[in-house]
């Protein structure tokens, strides 16, 4: 009997004022769902657009060299990995709507090695594509100027890549790792002060 009071004592002492409701937790998930949705949603319509937009800037215009036509080429088709990628994973937060904390938690183990894979692997690879895309499509615009102003044209162009592979790309990794790893912290937190 000895044990059986403390273990009520130890229930009666612990502090549970800021575990959320399963209320609060199903909107929690479903506000998680829903802004993972959107982002990926959006992802999806506006590199859709974009490469649809390059593709009629291709066709419209008469351009004069091949390099433009493979640069927009290689542009479209970083547009179009970009949308089967996140397509693909829409359908992983599709599935989302309906589970418990534990599975939860595997959901968002699992999204952090995608999103991991995704910045190694496809990020590298998309940016490479258009970015390489870009400086060919923007050779014919520059071709027939002298030589110096071409050097500073390109100069600058890989300037903004670099800052923008150095610098903004980083960041973003960053940002989202760590908006990712708090989500995880506290369901894990929740989890573990379910479980005693």
């Amino acid at each position: 009997m000895d044990n059986l009071s403390d273990l009520k004592a130890i229930w009666q002492t612990a502090k549970t004022d800021d575990l959320p409701s399963s209320k609060e937790m199903l909107q929690l998930i479903g506000t998680f769902r829903r802004q993972k949705l959107r982002n990926k949603w959006g992802a999806i319509v506006a590199s859709l657009f974009f490469s649809a937009l390059i593709l009629v800037v291709l066709v419209e215009i008469d351009f004069h060299l091949l390099t433009t036509y493979i640069g927009g080429a290689l542009m479209i088709i970083s547009g179009v990995l970009i949308a089967v990628t996140n397509f693909r994973s829409l359908k992983r937060f599709n599935q989302l709507q309906d589970c418990n904390n534990l599975e939860f938690l595997a959901f968002i183990e699992q999204t952090r090695e995608n999103q991991i894979y995704f910045h190694k692997k496809t990020m590298v690879g998309v940016v490479s594509l258009c970015s390489v895309g870009w400086l060919l499509y923007l050779y014919e615009t520059m071709y027939r100027q002298p030589l110096w102003l071409v050097a500073v044209f390109y100069a600058i162009a890989l300037i903004y890549l670099g800052v923008l592979w150095f610098v903004v790309r980083p960041r973003t990794i960053r940002k989202d790792a760590l908006k990712l790893e708090a989500t995880k912290k506290r369901f894990e937190t929740i989890s573990k002060q379910l479980e005693l």
